[in-house]
This record gives C-alpha cells, structure tokens and sequence, in this order.
C-alpha cells in the first residue's frame, strides 16, 4: 500500500469521493459532502493523500486540514471496503499532520456511524468537544488524538 499527495479533483479522488459520499448517505441520510471543500486542502499544512494498492488502483483517501493553532481536520476518509487500506492511510495522514507540526488532529463523524467510531477508536482516538459546524449538533461526535511530536526544520 503507499500513499502519496494526490489532487482532490483527479478522477480517482473525485471517484473514491463519490464512493465514500453514497455510503455515507446510505449510513446516515446524508453524504456529509457539504463539508468538504478541496480548495481547504490546498494551501500550507493542508494535504489531500491517496492511497493506491499494489497494482497501483485507488482504494483510499483522506485530506488534512488546519483547524486551529496546533490542531489539524481529518476530512474525507475513506478505504474501499476489503482494501485494508485505511489502517495505512490514517497512520499516513497521522505521520503527515506531525510532519506539519500539528500536536493533535481531530475530526468529527456521525453518531450512527459505527463503523467509523470503532476504527477511530482502535486506532487510538478518543472524543474531544464538539467544535466548529459541530457545536450543538447531537447527531455529531468529534475524535481526537494527541500525535507524537517530531523534530522538523521550520
């Protein structure tokens, strides 16, 4: 599995996008699409990382985002189903964010979403406060995760 930057309009992420967009949809009535802007993963300490199998075919994506001082977003996860790749992709995403000196990176999934709870949860996240959009919104729980800090040239 390697995972590397990739543009978020390329057909494979706009595909893989689609992909996660309709299970979500299905999970939890709504694609969560409205939260997401690629231009927000464009600029610095922002990155948008695919994840490709052996033979090279997308199976996986995820973007980073800054979110306050210190703190990056998790936004557009996904592994196609049976690909294995999100475990590789959020340690490439977790590796990254520490990479751009972020301490902590949060994001935020539906309730409903099991499946997501349960990744994030073995994988070391743990419920942090509500924050922006998310505020006040019960159908939302919002993950966190203090990463380790590396040594980086400024």
């Amino acid at each position: 599995m390697v995972c590397a930057p990739a543009d978020p309009d390329s057909a494979d992420a706009r595909a893989l996008i689609a992909e996660l967009d309709a299970a979500l949809a299905a999970i939890c009535g709504d694609s969560g699409s409205g939260s997401f802007d690629p231009l927000d993963v464009r600029g610095p300490g922002s990155v948008f990382l695919m994840a490709r199998d052996g033979d090279g075919k997308a199976v996986g994506c995820g973007a980073l985002r800054p979110l306050v001082p210190g703190v990056a977003e998790l936004k557009r996860m996904y592994a196609r189903p049976g690909s294995g790749a999100g475990r590789y992709l959020l340690m490439a995403l977790e590796e990254q964010a520490a990479g751009f000196g972020y301490r902590e990176l949060w994001l935020s999934t539906r309730r409903v979403n099991l499946t997501a709870l349960a990744f994030y949860a073995r994988n070391g996240y743990a419920p942090v406060d509500n924050y922006g959009r998310y505020v006040g919104r019960e159908q939302s729980v919002c993950l966190g995760k203090c990463l380790p800090t590396l040594n980086v040239r400024p």
